[in-house]
């Protein structure tokens, strides 16, 4: 796995990495993301410093990831009932 050093800016602040080639892009957009918000924030909300706006997009972010495993997780649960009603089928069938 080549590994090299970038350079993102996250909340005005510069911060030198050492990724894997391959995770390039999404560490990038994952910056571009969090800036993103970090402007919406700082134009809605009131607050002290740049951390304050950091914890709010770091919870938000985090709920988000969250819910979505939460529905991975449910539709994994589907995925394998439906599995193993279709292997008792397969059994019953090759079993005559």
């Amino acid at each position: 796995m080549e590994e090299f050093s970038i350079s993102v800016i996250i909340a005005e602040r510069p911060y030198k990495l050492t990724i894997a080639k391959n995770e390039e892009e999404t560490v990038r957009k994952a910056a571009k993301l969090i800036n993103e918000k970090f402007k919406e924030f700082s134009k809605s909300y009131a607050y002290k410093d740049h951390q304050d706006l950091l914890a709010m997009i770091a919870l938000q972010f985090t709920t988000q990831f969250l819910n979505l495993d939460k529905r991975i997780s449910t539709k994994d649960m589907v995925i394998i009932e439906k599995l193993a009603d279709i292997d008792e089928i397969l059994t019953k069938v090759f079993e005559k």
